[in-house]
């Protein structure tokens, strides 16, 4: 059987993780969570905790990283876990909505972007069939496909290219960034009161209402954090992987909570929260951009388009080439297509599971909004996310002789919060955004029959 090369270092997988977090969530959602919440203050404190349990999950991940360095990341975890059947839901749910959700999503706000800066034709459809916007923005989902189909052609062609991309964009990225913070921060056109003065549009809740805003707030903050678990699927290719796999996850979820803060700080210095709660209704408006335009008109208007177009290409990149290796997984154990697991001969990449990917990703790109689809993808990833957590704790009971040459900080408590906090997620989307949860649900279990028919066809 083929197996993929070793041959990403520590440095490049550091970058990895660095770079297919920090996407477009970033950018945009403050907008959704300030009309929940109200406040500046909550809006800061929900990045907050979201990066901090977030950096649990990806502690949590890094143990099980490193007793199971492998292609697929969880899906192998959970082979050894929870058996077959799930492993190959939580395989299914990546492909259909987790991965190539995020894929879809990072794409159309690299376009809503280019958009900005180039104004595209537009181009009227009837507006939705059935709360699906097939045709709705359609010039800008056009674009988006564009780059999907770009990016798959690139990493058809070799990880190296497409890590090569990956470590000059995030140079890029972050030398970008933090000049935005320190613009922010020493352009005179923040005030203090911006951050101090809560929303005269919206009460902020309190007490259980309280609870649940930020619970709900919290899923454009996990999208913003999404993705910190991909580097576990390219375990075979990673030199060393059993060191440098946590360490690269550990790493880089620090780096990406510190950013984070630091940006949504300088959103609220700048601009007071009620602009932001007034963005939420207009699909193409972009809060960065918004910010940077107070600070210098067009010209940071232009600059900022231009980082989120770097950002989301940097990310892009790094999701279609790592998400890809869940299907060849899924296809290598016969749980999928059968085509899906042959490596290209010359370039060593999984090619046919990377142009499969890219068709689905488009698929769900014309199916429905930014945020129906980055809503959906965190309901459904955050059931997995805590079961790797939860496996943590087994492990150590059941297996306690597997060598681990990391150990999650904490424990019991690091995993043990991060799974209560799983289900509290996907318990309050349940009851707040039922037709989300319903539709993440429903594509989930879709493969139940998948899994049915590929078991009798063996």
């Amino acid at each position: 059987m083929q197996t993929l090369k070793e041959k990403i270092g520590f440095q490049s997988a550091v970058f990895l993780v660095v770079s297919v977090i920090i996407g477009s969530g970033v950018f945009k959602k403050v907008a959704p969570m300030s009309a929940e919440l109200g406040s500046p203050y909550w809006v800061i404190l929900c990045w907050i905790l979201a990066g901090l349990i977030s950096l649990a999950g990806a502690l949590s991940t890094a143990e099980m990283s490193s007793m199971f360095p492998n292609s697929g990341g969880e899906y192998f975890y959970f082979q050894k876990l929870y058996g077959r059947f799930f492993a190959f839901l939580y395989g299914w749910s990546s492909f259909t909505i987790i991965k190539t959700a995020a894929i879809s999503a990072l794409a159309y706000i690299f376009a809503q972007s280019f958009n900005k800066l180039f104004p595209l034709p537009v181009i009227h459809f009837p507006e939705a069939w059935k709360d699906f916007f097939l045709f709705d923005n359609f010039s800008v989902k056009a674009l988006a496909a564009f780059m999907i189909l770009m990016l798959t052609m690139l990493n058809h062609f070799g990880v190296r290219s497409a890590e090569r991309l990956t470590y000059l964009l995030s140079i890029a990225m972050m030398l970008g960034i933090l000049f935005f913070i320190g613009w922010g921060f020493f352009s005179g056109a923040g005030e203090l009161k911006n951050i101090t003065q809560p929303s005269t549009q919206v009460k902020t809740p309190s007490g259980w209402n309280l609870m649940s805003a930020m619970m709900t707030a919290s899923l454009g903050a996990f999208w913003g954090y999404e993705g910190w678990n991909n580097v576990g699927y390219i375990g075979e290719e990673i030199k060393n992987p059993k060191r440098n796999l946590p360490r690269a996850l550990a790493l880089g979820t620090i780096i990406v909570i510190f950013t984070y803060v630091m940006l949504n700080i300088v959103y609220l210095y700048v601009i007071p929260i009620d602009s932001f709660i007034g963005m939420k209704n207009n699909p193409n408006s972009i809060a960065a951009i918004e910010v940077a335009g107070s600070m210098a008109g067009e010209i940071g208007m232009t600059l900022v388009a231009c980082l989120i177009l770097t950002t989301t290409l940097n990310s892009n990149n790094s999701s279609v080439l790592l998400s890809a290796r869940m299907i060849y997984a899924l296809s290598r154990d016969g749980l999928f297509l059968k085509k899906a697991s042959a490596i290209h001969p010359k370039y060593n990449t999984p090619h046919v599971a990377l142009w499969i990917q890219a068709i689905w990703a488009i698929v769900l790109l014309y199916s429905g909004t930014f945020d129906q689809l980055t809503d959906m993808l965190v309901f459904a990833a955050f059931l997995f996310y805590g079961s790797t957590a939860l496996g943590v704790i087994i492990m150590r009971i059941k297996h306690p002789e597997i060598e681990r040459q990391y150990k999650v900080i904490g424990y019991p408590f690091v995993p043990g919060l991060f799974v209560l906090f799983c289900l509290g997620i996907f318990l309050l989307t349940i009851i707040n955004q039922p037709k989300e949860a319903l539709w993440g649900l429903a594509l989930i279990f879709s493969g139940v029959p998948v899994y049915w028919w590929m078991n009798r066809m063996k």
